[in-house]
């Protein structure tokens, strides 16, 4: 059933002289009007009678558990309009509503949300569930108007009504009195201190590093702390059965060997040359010195001085795989080196 005519403007709000912010707490009590759209035709309970709409009042009893949540007890009596629809003939009766309301006053503000269940008594007693929205203004701390509408829905027969009331409330336990004032908070004067330029926890007067990077640690000064480092890089040549010549594809390996001794002038290296086990041992020494030679030769074209290398050939005295098979006479063909250095780096925060 439907609401035949509804139209309401809220106004008070604009009104109001004045806002009240305290937290809402405690019982209430409220009278209203009431008006009940029932248009029911032909019930279970009255098959030859049409019903309308129902005007009266009420009175409701709530508590306010916060300024988010309330629960309420309604009881509302009216007269509802109804007609024979074989007689045609209409008179008025008695409609008495009761049940039990839970509220959500959305953010805490005037709107809130309605859930409940009522017992409505015209022929006999049906129960109906109920959701609707409200809209409550406080005038004073305690005292309120308050409109509502809602949607009932029968349980028992699927009835469809509509409901709105318009009402005044109060709240108990409210005081009326104002807010005290906020104190404002002390003005703290701050003493000058010494100034720190570049944020890294020594004063200007102090500091003989101006502009330090904020991720680096400093010292008393306000210089970068640095530490030492050791950083190793390794070189590996093979070579095929037989010969001392440097395969190509090692040149940008032993590039990067001669671009770290240019870094670390510090550094100098060994070059190990290895033999597999097969020919004659006093053989595969010269071999093993002759390969570490070469590979000397090539770190000098990359600009790497002589006095900076050395070489030693161990023939086949330190083979890496003892094994008799192509694999590891291969494996065993071979140019070691490992350089170690130490590097300056910075101590970051």
């Amino acid at each position: 059933m439907k609401l035949k005519s509804l139209t309401m403007a809220i106004a008070l709000a604009a009104t109001s002289a004045s806002t009240f912010a305290a937290e809402k707490e405690g019982f209430y009590i409220g009278v209203f009007g009431d008006y009940y759209d029932a248009s029911w035709i032909a019930t279970d309970y009255s098959p030859n009678v049409r019903t309308g709409y129902a005007t009266g009042f009420g009175a409701e009893i709530g508590y306010r558990f916060s300024d988010y949540w309330s629960a309420r007890l309604e009881y509302a009596d009216g007269n509802i309009d109804t007609e024979h629809l074989i007689t045609g003939d209409k008179y008025d009766m008695d409609m008495d509503r009761y049940g039990i309301d839970m509220l959500h006053h959305f953010s805490g503000g005037p709107f809130y949300g309605v859930l409940g269940l009522k017992e409505i008594d015209v022929y006999e007693k049906s129960t109906f569930a109920n959701i609707g929205l409200g809209y409550q203004h406080f005038v004073t701390e305690g005292l309120s108007v308050n409109f509502e509408t809602s949607y009932y829905r029968g349980l028992e027969f699927s009835e469809s009504d509509l409901n709105a009331k318009f009402g005044v409330s109060y709240l108990f336990g409210q005081s009326s009195e104002p807010a005290a004032p906020v104190e404002p908070a002390p003005v703290v004067v701050q003493e000058p201190t010494d100034s720190d330029s570049d944020n890294d926890g020594v004063i200007d007067a102090d500091d003989q590093c101006a502009n330090t990077p904020m991720t680096d640690a400093v010292d008393a000064t306000g210089c970068t702390l640095y530490e030492e480092k050791p950083v190793t890089i390794s070189l590996l040549v093979s070579f095929a059965h037989d010969s001392a010549a440097v395969p190509q594809r090692y040149f940008d390996d032993i590039a990067e060997v001669a671009t770290f001794m240019k870094e670390n002038t510090d550094a100098t290296v060994v070059l190990e040359g290895h033999a597999s086990a097969v020919g004659d041992a006093e053989y595969n020494m010269t071999l093993s010195k002759k390969r570490a030679d070469d590979v000397a030769d090539e770190l000098i074209k990359d600009g790497i001085s002589e006095d900076r290398i050395s070489t030693k050939g161990y023939g086949e005295e330190r083979l890496k795989n003892e094994a008799n098979t192509l694999e590891a006479h291969a494996e065993n063909r071979r140019v070691e080196a490992q350089l170690t250095s130490t590097q300056r780096v910075k101590v970051m925060r």
